[in-house]
Order: C-alpha cells, then sequence, then structure tokens
C-alpha cells in the first residue's frame, strides 16, 4: 500500500509506482501540515464519470484528485472548513462545497472563480442533492432545506418545519422529479419537484423497535429506498408500492449506522443488489440485499472510516479514515472468492409473519464471522487459530465493552496518556458506562412532563443560558419521575448540572449517564435521607485517617466536619473546585474505575491540598476553600487517588462496601429504592401538605389582596374623584381666566389686525397702482418697439414697391417703345404698301387707259352708230345694275358690321367675366390684406383710388392707337379709290360713296365697340385696382405681374391687325373684279354702252 503526503502542494502524482490490481487499497493520500501535524480530510463526492473525485481538508482547502490520470491539484481555498461536498450535473467543471458558514460557494474546478455564493442557512449544512439535470439541487441543515435554482442560483423554496421535528435529510430521486424529505421522526415524504406537492408518505412501521432513520440510500432507478439509523435494523422500502418489503438485521456490534450506499453494477439496469453499511465502529460491510450475504468489508477497529462515498461507476470506493487519511479501495479485488467470508456463517433468512408489513427479515449474525488477513500485496496465508483458555476468555468477556471497545485496553491508554482524546470522550464514556439508550422508557418519562418539584428551578438557580436551564429541568424531571426521592433531593441540580452542559444536544445520553452516576457512584447517599450520607462521609474519614492523620486532627481540632470537607465535593461531584478540563480527566479515571474510586479522589483532594488546609483555622475559610477553585496538580491528585486505592487496607477500603459497576438495564429502567421510603413518603405527603397550605394561604392572600385592593382602587377613586373635581374647578376658574385675557388678547389683536390690514390694502393700492404704472409702461414700450417694427417693415415694403414700381414703369416704357417701334414699322410698310399698289394702279391705269384709247378708237366707229339706238337702254341697264352692285355691297357691308357687333359683344362678355373674375380675387386678396393689417385699410383705399387714376389714361391711349391705325387705313383706302376715279371718274363715284358710307359704318361700329369697353374700363378704375400701374407710396397690398394687361393689349392689337388685313383684301378683290369686268365690256361692246364698271370688294 502507497501513501502520498500531497503537503503544501498544489498539484502532483497520486501515486509514483501504479499500484497492483490485486489490491484492494490503491492508494493512501495524508496531507501534512506544519510542525508535522496531520491536515485532516472531511468530505469526498465523485463525479459523473466515476475517475476523479473531491476532497476538502478541515483548512478550507479542496482538491480535485483524477484517477486515471494519476493527478491531484489545488483548486480553490475557501479558508473555513467545509461540511457537504457535490458536482454540477449541467456543467460538469462546477462544484457546489457547503462552509462551516453555513452558506454555499459554486466554484469552477478549472478557472478556480467563483461563480456564485449562496445564503440562507441558520445551521451547518449537511448535505447537497442534485437533480438529474443539473438544474436544481437541494440542501439540507437540521433545521431547514432550500431548493436552488442553479441556473440563476437564486432560492425558488424553502421547507419549514416544527422545531421539535427536525430534518435528517432531504434529496433528489434518479431518473425523476421526486424529492424525499427524511425527518427525525422517521416520517418520510415523497413531493413533486416541479410543483411541489405532496405525492405520498411511506407508513411508519408500527411493530417492532424503531429505528431512528439518521442514514439512506437509493438505487439508481430509484425504485429501493434503504433505511438506517441508531439500531442494528436496515428497513429495505420499495417506492413503488411504496411498503417495507424487508428489514435486515446486522450483526450486535452493529448499533448505530452511519452511511448507507448502493454499489452500481454495470449488468444490474439500475437495480443495485449491494449495500455498503458504515457502522459507528468505523467497519463498512457490503451485502447482498437478496441473497442476505455478506460480502466483503472495508476498514477496522484500528482503521476505522469516518465517510465514505462510492464512484457512478462501482469501481472505486473512496473513504475518509478516522485519522484524517484518504483511502482509495478497488472494489474489483475486494470482491473476489478469496475475501469473501462464509456464506454459511454470515447470514440466516426466516420467514417474520408476525409483521404484516415486511415480508422478509434478515438477521445477520456475527459472531462467527471472521475478517480477511491483511494481504498489503502478497498472497493471502491461512492460519489455524487455536481456542483461547478458558481463564482468558472470561477476562475478555468482563473487559468487552459493547461498541467493540476493551475496557482493558482503554484503562491501558488512560494510564498513558492521563486522559481519552476529546474527541472521542463522549463515545468512550457511552461505551465504558454500557448506555442502553432507552428511547421508548425515556419518552415515557418525559411525556409527564415537568415535576412540581422542578417548576421553579430557575429561581434557585438561575442560569443565563435558556437552552441549558431546559435541559437540565427536563433531566431532573425525568429522574424526578423515574425515583420519587430525587424529586426532593436538594443537591441534585448540583451533581446532574456538569452532565447536562456536556450531553446538552443529546438528552437521552445526559439522563441515562446521570441514572448511571447515581446508581454506581452514589451508592448509599440516600440512606440518611434528607441529611447527608453519613456512612460515606465515614469510609471517606477512615481512609483520611489511615493515609493523612495530621490533616484529620487538624479539621477535628478546628471543629470541622466530614460534611464540610467531603460532602461539598460530592455534592457537587467536584464541579466547583475544577475547571473543566480537570473535572474532564478526573471522570476519564472515574468512569474507568471502581465506583470507590470517586472517595478515594475526595481523599486524594484532601491529601494533594493539606499545606493550604494546616494554614485554615475558621470554619469559614473551610468553608471557602471547599467550595472555591484551589491551586491543584490534577495529575499529581489521579496518581494520588490510585495509590490510595492500591494502599488502602481491606478493612478500611471503600471497595469492601460499595457494589461493583452495573449499568443500566435495556428496554426498562431498574427500579431505584435505596431510600428510606417513608421519610421520602413522609416529606412528599407534608411536601405536598405545605404545598396545599401554601396554595390555600396563596388563594387566601390573593383574595385578601384583591378586597384590599377593591377598597384601595375605591378610596383611590374616591379621593381621585374629589381631586379630579377639585381640580375640574381650579382648572374651569384657571380657563375662564384665560378666556378672558384671550378675548383681551383677541380684541387687541383684532384692532392690530385691522390696521394691518389698512396698510396691507394701502400697501396692495399702491403696489397695483406701480404694477399698473409699470404694465403700461411696458405696454407702450411694447407698442412704440411694434410701431417701430411695422413702419420698418412698411418701409422696407415701400421701397421694395418703389423698386417693383419704377421696374414696372421701365418695363411698360420700354413696351410703349415697342410698340411706338412697331407702330412705325407698320406705317412705314403700309406706306410702302401705298406706294407700291398706287404705282401698280398707275401702270394698269395707264396700261388701260391706252388699251381703251385703242379700243375707243376701233370701236368708236361702232359705238357711235349705236350709241344714238342703245344709249337710252344702257343707261338704264347701268343705272339698274348700279343699283344692284351698291345693294349687294351695302348688304355685305352689314352682315360684316353685324359680324363685328356680335364679335365684340362677346369680347365685351369675355373682358365682363374676367373682370369679376378679377374683382373675385381682388376681394379675396383684399379680405386677406384687411385681415392681416386692418388698421392700414384706408391707406389702402387712397392708395388704389390713385392707381385707378393713373390707369385710365393708359388704356386711352391704347384705345386711340388703335383707332389711328384704322383711320390710317381708311384713309389709304380713300387715296386709293381716289386715284382710281381719276381715270374713271363717273364709275368710282357710287363706290367711294359706298365705301366711305361702309367705313364710316365701321369706324362708328369700332367706335361704338370701342366706347363700351372703355366705358367699362373707366367703370371699373374706380374701383378696380389696375395691376400693371405702378403702387402708390405708402400702399401695402401685393404686386402682381404686368403680364396680364399686356396679354390684353396684345390681343386687342392683334384684334386690329387682323381687320386691316381683311379690308386689304377686300380692297385686293375689289380691285381684281373690276379688270374682269372691263374686259367682258370691251368684248360686248357692240351691243352695249359702255360704262365704267363698279370696283367691288
Amino acid at each position: 500500500m502507497q501513501v502520498t503526503d500531497i503537503g503544501d502542494k498544489e498539484e502532483g502524482k497520486i501515486w509514483h509506482r501504479k499500484p497492483a490490481p490485486d489490491k484492494s487499497v490503491f492508494i493512501t493520500v495524508v496531507r501534512s501540515g506544519k510542525q508535522g501535524k496531520t491536515v485532516r480530510f472531511l468530505h469526498v463526492t465523485f463525479d459523473t464519470t466515476g475517475e476523479s473525485f473531491l476532497a476538502g481538508d478541515h483548512h478550507g482547502n479542496i482538491y480535485v484528485f483524477d484517477i486515471s490520470r494519476n493527478r491531484f491539484r489545488l483548486v480553490q481555498k475557501t479558508g473555513l472548513a467545509c461540511t457537504s461536498l457535490a458536482f454540477s450535473l449541467r456543467r460538469t467543471t462546477e462544484f457546489l462545497v457547503a462552509l462551516a458558514d453555513y452558506s454555499i460557494k459554486c466554484f469552477d474546478k478549472d478557472t478556480k472563480q467563483l461563480v456564485s455564493w449562496m445564503r440562507g442557512h441558520e445551521g451547518a449544512v449537511s448535505s447537497i442533492s442534485v437533480h438529474g439535470s443539473g438544474r436544481y439541487a437541494i440542501t439540507t441543515s437540521c433545521d431547514t432545506a432550500q431548493l436552488w435554482d442553479l441556473d440563476t442560483f437564486q432560492r425558488k423554496r424553502k421547507l419549514n418545519i416544527r422545531q421539535s421535528v427536525g430534518i435528517q435529510k432531504v434529496f433528489f430521486l434518479p431518473l425523476g422529479n421526486t424529492i424525499l424529505s427524511c425527518f427525525s421522526d422517521d416520517s418520510i415524504f415523497a413531493w413533486e419537484s416541479d410543483s411541489l406537492s405532496c405525492k405520498y408518505q411511506l407508513p411508519v412501521p408500527e411493530q417492532g423497535p424503531r429505528v431512528y432513520y439518521k442514514a439512506f440510500a437509493v438505487t439508481r432507478d430509484g425504485k429501493n429506498l434503504a433505511a438506517g439509523g441508531r439500531s442494528n435494523l436496515l428497513h429495505l422500502w420499495c417506492l413503488d408500492s411504496r411498503q417495507l418489503v424487508r428489514v435486515l438485521q446486522m450483526p450486535a456490534v452493529v448499533r448505530t449506522v452511519r452511511q448507507l450506499h448502493f454499489l452500481p453494477d454495470s449488468f444490474d439496469g439500475g437495480a443495485s443488489q449491494t449495500l455498503g453499511v458504515l457502522s459507528q465502529d468505523g467497519v463498512m460491510r457490503f451485502i447482498n440485499i437478496h441473497t442476505c450475504k455478506l460480502l466483503f468489508h472495508m476498514g477496522s477497529h484500528d482503521e476505522a472510516i469516518t465517510t465514505a462515498t462510492v464512484s457512478p461507476s462501482g469501481r472505486h470506493v473512496v473513504a475518509v479514515m478516522d485519522d484524517g487519511s484518504i483511502n482509495v479501495y478497488n472494489v474489483h479485488s475486494l470482491n473476489q472468492d478469496l475475501n469473501k467470508p462464509p456464506p454459511l456463517r454470515t447470514a440466516v433468512v426466516s420467514c417474520c409473519e408476525g409483521n404484516p408489513s415486511s415480508n422478509i427479515t434478515v438477521k445477520v449474525r456475527s459472531e462467527a464471522v471472521q475478517r480477511p488477513a491483511k494481504s498489503f500485496g502478497r498472497r493471502a496465508r491461512a492460519k489455524l487459530l487455536r481456542p483461547p483458555a478458558a481463564d482468558s476468555l472470561i477476562e475478555d468477556k468482563e473487559n468487552e465493552l459493547p461498541a467493540g471497545l476493551n475496557k482493558k485496553r482503554l484503562v491501558a491508554l488512560l494510564q498513558a496518556f492521563g486522559e481519552y482524546p476529546a474527541k472521542y470522550r463522549m463515545f468512550v464514556w457511552r461505551s465504558l458506562l454500557c448506555l442502553p439508550e432507552n428511547h421508548a422508557a425515556y419518552s415515557s418519562l418525559t411525556d409527564k412532563g415537568l415535576h412540581p418539584a422542578y417548576l421553579t428551578l430557575h429561581d434557585k438557580y438561575p442560569i443565563k443560558s435558556h437552552k441549558l436551564q431546559r435541559g437540565l429541568q427536563r433531566v431532573l424531571s425525568a429522574l424526578a419521575h423515574w425515583a420519587a426521592i430525587f424529586g426532593e433531593t436538594e443537591y441534585l441540580p448540583l451533581v446532574a448540572f456538569p452532565f447536562v452542559k456536556l450531553f446538552q444536544n443529546n438528552p437521552l445520553l445526559c439522563f441515562e449517564v446521570v441514572a448511571t452516576v447515581i446508581v454506581n457512584w452514589c451508592q448509599h447517599w440516600f440512606e440518611y435521607f434528607p441529611n447527608p450520607p453519613l456512612n460515606v462521609l465515614s469510609m471517606v474519614e477512615n481512609v483520611l485517617a489511615h493515609h493523612d492523620a495530621e490533616v484529620l486532627q487538624h479539621l477535628v481540632d478546628c471543629g470541622i466536619t466530614s460534611q464540610l470537607y467531603v460532602w461539598p465535593l460530592l455534592e457537587t461531584l467536584f464541579s466547583e473546585v475544577l475547571t473543566r478540563d480537570e473535572w474532564l480527566r478526573l471522570f476519564d479515571n472515574v468512569f474507568s474505575n471502581h465506583p470507590c474510586f470517586l472517595l478515594l479522589a475526595c481523599v486524594a483532594y484532601v491529601t494533594c491540598c493539606r499545606a493550604p488546609l494546616l494554614l485554615c483555622s475558621h470554619k469559614q475559610d473551610f468553608e471557602y476553600f471547599f467550595h472555591h477553585r484551589n491551586n491543584l496538580d490534577m495529575g499529581a491528585m489521579v496518581k494520588e487517588s490510585y495509590r490510595l486505592m492500591a494502599s488502602t487496607p481491606a478493612a478500611i477500603h471503600p471497595r469492601a462496601l460499595l457494589a461493583d459497576f452495573s449499568p443500566l438495564t435495556r428496554a426498562q429502567y431498574p427500579v431505584f429504592n435505596h431510600y428510606p421510603e417513608v421519610i421520602v413518603q413522609y416529606h412528599s405527603r407534608e411536601r405536598e401538605r405545605i404545598r396545599q397550605q401554601e396554595l390555600e394561604y396563596l388563594r387566601e392572600r390573593q383574595a385578601v389582596s384583591e378586597l384590599r385592593a377593591d377598597c384601595v382602587l375605591r378610596q383611590a377613586s374616591e379621593e381621585a374623584y374629589y381631586a379630579q373635581q377639585e381640580l375640574l374647578q381650579q382648572a374651569e376658574d384657571q380657563r375662564r381666566h384665560i378666556l378672558a385675557q384671550e378675548e383681551e388678547k383677541l380684541t387687541q389683536q383684532r384692532t392690530k389686525l385691522g390696521a394691518m390690514k389698512r396698510e396691507l390694502k394701502v400697501k396692495e393700492l399702491r403696489l397695483l397702482d406701480t404694477s399698473r404704472r409699470r404694465f403700461l409702461t411696458h405696454q407702450q414700450q411694447l407698442r412704440t418697439s411694434h410701431i417701430q417694427r411695422l413702419d420698418r417693415d412698411i418701409g422696407r415694403k415701400m421701397d421694395l414697391r418703389e423698386q417693383e414700381t419704377a421696374a414696372a414703369v421701365q418695363d411698360l416704357e420700354i413696351r410703349q417703345i415697342e410698340l411706338e417701334t412697331q407702330r412705325k414699322q407698320l406705317e412705314q410698310e403700309l406706306l410702302k404698301e401705298q406706294e407700291r399698289v398706287g404705282r401698280e394702279v398707275e401702270e394698269e391705269v395707264e396700261v388701260r387707259m391706252r388699251r381703251d384709247e385703242r379700243d375707243e378708237e376701233e370701236h368708236r366707229h361702232l359705238l357711235r352708230n349705236a350709241e344714238t339706238n342703245l344709249q337710252a337702254l344702257e343707261e338704264s341697264l347701268a343705272e339698274a345694275c348700279q343699283l344692284g352692285l351698291d345693294r349687294d355691297w351695302e348688304r355685305e357691308v352689314g352682315q360684316r358690321l353685324e359680324r363685328l357687333a356680335v364679335d365684340g359683344e362677346r369680347k365685351r362678355e369675355r373682358l365682363a367675366e374676367l373682370h369679376t373674375e378679377t374683382l373675385c380675387q381682388q376681394d379675396r386678396l383684399l379680405h386677406t390684406v384687411r385681415d392681416m393689417h386692418g388698421w392700414k385699410w384706408d391707406e389702402v383705399m387712397t392708395a388704389r383710388a390713385q392707381l385707378q387714376e393713373q390707369t385710365h389714361p393708359l388704356y386711352s391711349a391704347n384705345t386711340g392707337y388703335s383707332l389711328s391705325i384704322a383711320v390710317s387705313l381708311y384713309t389709304h383706302t380713300l387715296t386709293c379709290v381716289d386715284a382710281y376715279s381719276v381715270t374713271q371718274p363717273h364709275a368710282t363715284s357710287a363706290a367711294t360713296a359706298n365705301l366711305r358710307h361702309s367705313s364710316s359704318t365701321a369706324t362708328a361700329n369700332l367706335g361704338h365697340a370701342t366706347s363700351p369697353a372703355t366705358a367699362n374700363l373707366g367703370q371699373a378704375g374706380s374701383r378696380v385696382l389696375c395691376l400693371n400701374s405702378p403702387s402708390p407710396p405708402g400702399s401695402t397690398s401685393t404686386n402682381f405681374s404686368l403680364d396680364r394687361g399686356r396679354a390684353q393689349l396684345d390681343s386687342g392689337e392683334r384684334q386690329l391687325m387682323r381687320e386691316v388685313r381683311e379690308l386689304r383684301q377686300k380692297l385686293a378683290s375689289a380691285k381684281a373684279q373690276g379688270g374682269r369686268g372691263r374686259a367682258s365690256d370691251s368684248a360686248a361692246s357692240s351691243q352695249a354702252v359702255w360704262s365704267s364698271p363698279f370696283i367691288a370688294q
């Protein structure tokens, strides 16, 4: 077996030489600290793979050991001892640590960082259970269990219980969402992990002894539950049927089950059959729950196991040993046939017919169990064991203790070290005193409640700790219910107090220890009740007289009896004169020896303190000495006690008068009657009678006190009434005086208030006037600034309008210049055309005149012949033709004038519509301007009138220009006609008259058409603002574009030019018809009189 000391290393190898596969112990890991002291490991836990495990020591260091890689590593230093460890199933690198400060921390083993810190427990966390999904975890302490969410590390729920019922363990079941909670009253509840609703409760076995569950184990499939506790019985439950299916009885050497673990197997489908049981003797036994065979075991009395855990694969078991080291066991090598005990001598299976709740009861007998010899790597050798001698068997049987300890070896250990180890002292005492732990009997005593004799214990023995006070009261009441004399013994609290202080967390053990001390070490104490035990004091005095006569003689000379120097030591069991450690060392020796050792210890105390005792001479000094602590060598006192025990003669030795040690009986406590029952009963009756008299006296006293109190209250009420009336009268007078003073003050205050109101009113008026003036000034300034701003705006707008007006005037002037230029060009063209037409007419006239002259010469002769005959006919025919032509010309001119009148009327209507639309738009514009600048309306109207006056001359000028063009055209036409009439005076006279008549008619019609438009424009000018006129100064109206007026002028100009072209065309057509007429006349000159043709249009 290899031993690895990791010391202060943070990482390294677990073993330096690979262990042999057939060795049961792979490796032993220890950690030595400073000065060679061993640092104890406390808890271990495997991860999900089963190849690595965590280990925490009491310095707060957490190590991870990887068996497959042969490496260990320090992953965290918490600074506090851990109370539980667990791996997180979801995040495999994280683990949970419960610390001694009641907190839980989550660390990452790779990064060594703190992931979360959870608080909420008020006691040490004993276990941590993680759900199969890794989402939740349950932490359990003695008073509560809490459910945590490992994703958010927040507490979800908390299990609260009554103080009388403690929690043993709360854990998740594998492969499910069920939580099992186990309590100290052996009740087991199953809860749904999602809704936390109770699913079921396992029935508590009614038959058989109570087990007091402390350890639990569940198979991997979650179907079977094993439970054990302070008994050698194991209960096996089927969680599917919720019934107790089997009870396993371990050997008698197993009295308490510390831990239970199912050993997994790869081929069992999760229904594990091997159960590991760790008992109080430090041995972990593995049994088959179906065949009821003891398969193998680990540990021994010399190498006891404190705690152990099994890997999920079932290949390894890691155990924390009693010396603080860690042993890694190989399950395969332990489970070989060589190491199996004989099956026929291990278990006997018998049917249990009387227990309906269990089918099979298995009894495991340990008297023939043979442990395998340690191999240490060598092949085991079979040894023949010879039967021991009968004397040695009897001696061993006497020295054998219930917990597997040997009294002879314990005494030798005590003599070598002077005391038992503090860690195992209570365990050794329980073994030495052979405490039966009769839970049922003790419960029957405590169920009776507090004894009347100790109801007022706190008055006589006040204790600061309420818990210690209640524990002492409970133990004394149980003793009083056990034996009546203990209710009358006044010094019993002094005897029981040190044990109550030691066993305050276990009242059963405390009661049994005190009862064992009373039965064995307080023999013959109650024979002289209620006096001190004179016989016991005489035994001590005889021993003192034999070994130190000088001290005894000094005590006798000073009048000091054994009741002053022995009895104070015995009735307090040395608790007043010794310290805690000294008292514990003394009772290590007292419990390991004969009951007479206590009496000899009293003698040893006196002899060891002989020097200061010889110096005392007063009784008060002796009383003080034996009731207070003194300077004493405890080792010397113990040695002196052993010397006295060995050298005291048998005649005076207390061993001869005191019986040997006798433990308390099991199931029921023995009857204690070593006292004068008559005296005790008399004392009881007297105490009861006195108590009844006291109660009667108290009742009478209560009644008298009530009457007295009633009288006092009545008298006090009357006195209070009269005093109250007097006070009320005084108060009324005082109030009246105060009211008068208050009324006077009120009058003065009202006067002052009126004056203040007047002053305030005047001030208010002044302030109002000032504020009004300030407001007016402010308004005036605002208006002035507004007016100035408006003036600036108006000036800016006037400047803009003047600029726009100047630009418009310039545009108008340019337009007039252009129109004048166009007029002059037109006149020039007309003059050119007139000259050309005149030349053409003159040439044609000359041609025609020459042709006429030739024709006249040729036809003069003919004409002269026919002139006479046809002259009259020709004249009449010419007149008729002339009249017809005149009528056709007049009719055509009339039709054209009518069409011109219709066109003029239509133009006037269109002009009126445009005028109406312009008025509507101007009205809308004026409304908008009026809304914006209402107070400028008068100026706008004035500017509008000025604009109308300026527009009228411009329109008249345009109209006159059109008339001048028409007149020029008329004049040109007349000139052409006059030129033609020079050659044809008779023919052109009528045409000229008709032309003049039509021209005058057209001129009149044009004047007619123009005059209404001019009149309309004149009328509109008085109320319409011309958009092309310049804006008057100060006007705020909006300027429009001048294109609208120009468009109207252009349209009128184009109309006039069209009429001129029509007249020119008519003139040209008339000339052409006149030429054709002359040709026809020359052809028919023989038949008609020559006449000048009429120039038609």
